[in-house]
């Protein structure tokens, strides 16, 4: 897959990733904390997608394909993006 960006993404695996699994969540979703630190979100981000697939999936190939896929997300790109959103959104 290229590095090149996507839809104003990093690439597509970053916009794909946040569109089907984190469109429409907070970091509160997924960290149980409103603001967490960016490096934290992140790693939750990721555990999150994995635990995602793990849990839909049985073990094989299209589970391999589908985790080796998240190697090419910007987890800190997501992360930094859901912080924003909170951030706009408690200033208006």
């Amino acid at each position: 897959m290229s590095n090149r960006t996507y839809n104003g993404w990093a690439n597509y695996a970053t916009w794909r990733v946040n569109l089907e699994m984190f469109d429409g969540l907070t970091p509160r979703d997924i960290t149980g904390r409103s603001l967490p630190a960016v490096s934290d979100l992140k790693d939750a981000l990721k555990e999150w997608a994995e635990q995602a697939i793990e849990d839909s999936s049985s073990e094989g190939l299209a589970r391999d394909y589908a985790l080796a896929f998240l190697s090419d997300v910007d987890w800190w790109e997501i992360a930094n993006h859901l912080l924003e959103d909170v951030e706009e959104t408690e200033e208006a």
